[in-house]
Order: C-alpha cells, then sequence, then structure tokens
C-alpha cells in the first residue's frame, strides 16, 4: 500500500519551501521521471499540439561569445 502525507501549511511562501524542500530530497532520476510523467499528462489534455515529440526532454545548445 502506498502511503501518503498531508502537510499542513499556514502561508503562501511557507507552502513555496515546503515544495522545494520535497523536490531537493528526490533524486535527479526522480525527478526527472516526475517531468516526464507531468509532459505525458500535458499531452494527453492538448490533443492538437501536432507532431511533438514525446519520446523525452527536449534539449537545446546556445552558444555566446
Amino acid at each position: 500500500m502506498e502511503k501518503i502525507w498531508i502537510n499542513k501549511i499556514n502561508s503562501f511562501e511557507e507552502a513555496e519551501r515546503a515544495d522545494d524542500n520535497y523536490y531537493r530530497e528526490m533524486t535527479p532520476n526522480e525527478r526527472l521521471e516526475t517531468m516526464q510523467f507531468l509532459r505525458e499528462i500535458h499531452f494527453k489534455l492538448k490533443k492538437d499540439i501536432g507532431n511533438e515529440s514525446r519520446e523525452g526532454l527536449r534539449r537545446s545548445i546556445k552558444v555566446i561569445k
């Protein structure tokens, strides 16, 4: 059975700190998995997006001189 935790927050600032701490405690791989999960949900909700790749995160390079 999966455990669920609840955290009572008294302000938006405190909620933002709690979110930051939650994601900071995740491993980099867990963060990427979460991001990919959110991307898949986005693509399912927005079917009119077209031919965008759903395989992975986009990578881009910008050369600055």
